[in-house]
């Protein structure tokens, strides 16, 4: 794997911080930028610190981020009260049933920590600007092109501070403005398609050796994502935009991590596994490596049971939070592959490294069903009291809910265990969103050559012998079942909230036990502490 430079900024960080206590350090009013940064590899480490910080907020990682707040707002995924455990302030219900006030967590978190990565981009524009890259044995071209990379990374901050909170400041320098305005989302929007255009050519095209960074693939893809909302977020369809760059992806024009051109993968599974650093769908991705740099990709800590370690002879357990709501995973066929290898429902048993004898296969409960075998059911619901019907945010138990299973750790003697990266945008995405595209341009009727870019991905899912009756036609892919499809396809994967936004179905819907809410919950509020000290915010309509 070619993650070296992720897990070398990684270290270079911790480093640079145990470095403070050195009693023969120079007195910072004497460090400047050309005697901090005296080398390529402490130059690397300010370029990839905002890359291992949007782990916090990114991924699915055990923070309130980004993440976090788009996919538990949505109709799929949500983290339940079980028994006693999972209420935490009614955070997770508030999301679930769009009830956010402006000094909640759930605003206040996401703003917090984007922001705080934003932060560490703008700083490092500021240092290597004016940093003679020719002394420390590098060259122009090497930092036109680090300088455009940070910019293009700082603009897909932007870009997802805009999607959730739509009117927001923007800054370009540390500390400058002390208090910035608020700037409508469509300036917004302006400065975040400038700051990518103009700076994506001067990017290296993806390959292995850079994976984890921003590539002119990553940036094709952050423009193809603009896009594809540019009608939601400006009042402008943007179909013919979105459409170049998808093809521009799908051409091979912003490299690849494995041949000319990017290429699906011919299972489901690949692009998640424990090898997935190199998987030809990969376009933009956090790069983790447990066994080189004890960084991994924690989902457990959202995801998984308090034994869930059991089943995979893993070394962490989790939280028993995140679960995939009933009628989410009734949206799956029962021959649908992903239902069957994404998600774990029934009956867990342990690793067989792990069991005594077989009467000792089975992982047992520990809450409502301790010592009995713990079974995983699509309910949330008090099963264990005789309860019927839909049941509730606040009537789960240990073992409710279909769980997460898209991304794999491997076991601990695996040589790539929990060597994950988390795919952030991978070449199935780009087909998707081009079909969209032609379909929207088309009067939202299906094109053949958009059935073709669904079928070519969904056929994946399906065995040959079940293919025949699943195959989209032009009459059977509506814009309704194109966001049904999306939803089974990204499932796990962020994108949620986004999709139901653009499909007009995030305020209007109705999903498990959550109701239609007020328009005005397409955006979160701008958070009370900002506006408390920043007398230039304004909050968003509905929130005052």
């Amino acid at each position: 794997m070619k993650k070296s430079n992720i897990i070398l900024g990684a270290a270079f960080m911790a480093l640079g911080l145990g470095a403070c206590t050195k009693l023969d350090e120079k007195p910072y009013s004497e460090i400047t930028v050309d005697n901090f940064y005296r080398n390529r590899e402490e130059v690397m480490s300010a370029v990839l610190r905002p890359f291992t910080h949007a782990n916090a907020w990114a991924a699915p990682t055990g923070q309130l981020g980004y993440w976090r707040v788009s996919e538990l707002s949505a109709d799929q995924l949500a983290w339940p009260q079980k028994g006693r455990h999972g209420y935490d302030g009614g955070n997770w219900i508030r999301l679930h049933n769009h009830q956010w006030i402006a000094n909640d967590d759930n605003v206040w978190n996401p703003w917090n920590l984007m922001f705080w990565g934003m932060g560490f981009c703008n700083a490092t524009i500021r240092d290597l600007s004016s940093l003679d890259f020719t002394k420390i044995g590098m060259t122009e071209a090497d930092k036109t092109s680090i300088i455009a990379e940070t910019k293009v990374l700082r603009a897909w901050h932007y870009l997802k501070l805009m999607d959730l909170y739509g009117n927001i400041p923007v800054v370009t320098q540390v500390g400058v403005p002390e208090s910035p305005a608020t700037k409508p989302r469509k300036e917004v929007f302006e400065f975040i398609e400038k700051e990518i255009r103009d700076n994506a050519e001067q990017l290296q095209p993806l390959s292995p050796q850079l994976v984890g960074r921003v590539t002119k693939a990553g940036a094709y893809a952050m423009l193809v994502e603009l896009y594809l909302n540019a009608e939601e977020w400006t009042g402008t369809p943007r179909w013919d935009d979105c459409i170049t760059y998808c093809n521009k992806i799908i051409a091979g024009d912003g490299g690849s991590l494995a041949g000319s051109i990017p290429a699906l993968e011919p299972n489901i599974t690949n692009a998640f596994a424990n090898t997935n650093s190199n998987s030809p769908e990969g376009l933009f991705q956090i790069a983790y490596d447990f066994r080189s740099g004890n960084f991994r990709f924690g989902w457990n800590g959202d995801f998984w049971h308090y034994r869930q370690r059991q089943i995979y002879n893993a070394d962490r357990d989790g939280n028993n939070g995140i679960v995939v709501i009933p009628t989410a995973f009734d949206a799956f066929k029962d021959k649908d592959l992903r239902k069957q290898q994404w998600m774990l429902i029934g009956s867990m048993k342990k690793d067989p490294a792990l069991r005594t004898s077989e009467a000792d296969s089975l992982v047992l409960g520990t809450e409502e069903y301790s010592d009995k075998p713990l079974v995983f059911v699509k309910e949330i619901r008090r099963n264990s009291e005789g309860e019927t019907g839909e049941g509730g945010m606040t009537r789960g138990e240990e073992n409710s809910g279909a769980r997460f299973a898209k991304y794999l750790p491997g076991k601990t003697d695996d040589p790539n265990y929990w060597g994950n990266d988390f795919m952030l945008y991978r070449l199935t995405e780009i087909y998707y969103n081009k079909a969209e595209a032609l379909m929207r341009k088309n009067g939202k009727m299906a094109t053949q050559e958009a059935v073709d870019l669904i079928n070519t991905c969904k056929k994946r899912a399906f065995k040959a012998a079940d293919w025949t009756t699943e195959a989209y036609t032009t009459t059977t892919l509506t814009m309704d079942e194109l966001l049904a499809e999306r939803g089974r396809e990204f499932i796990f994967e962020g994108k949620r909230r986004e999709d139901m936004i653009r499909f007009g179905k995030f305020t209007t819907a109705t999903w498990w036990d959550h109701k239609p809410t007020a328009d005005k919950y397409k955006l979160f509020a701008i958070p009370f502490r900002q506006l408390s000290i920043n007398p230039n915010l304004k909050q968003n309509p509905g929130f005052e």
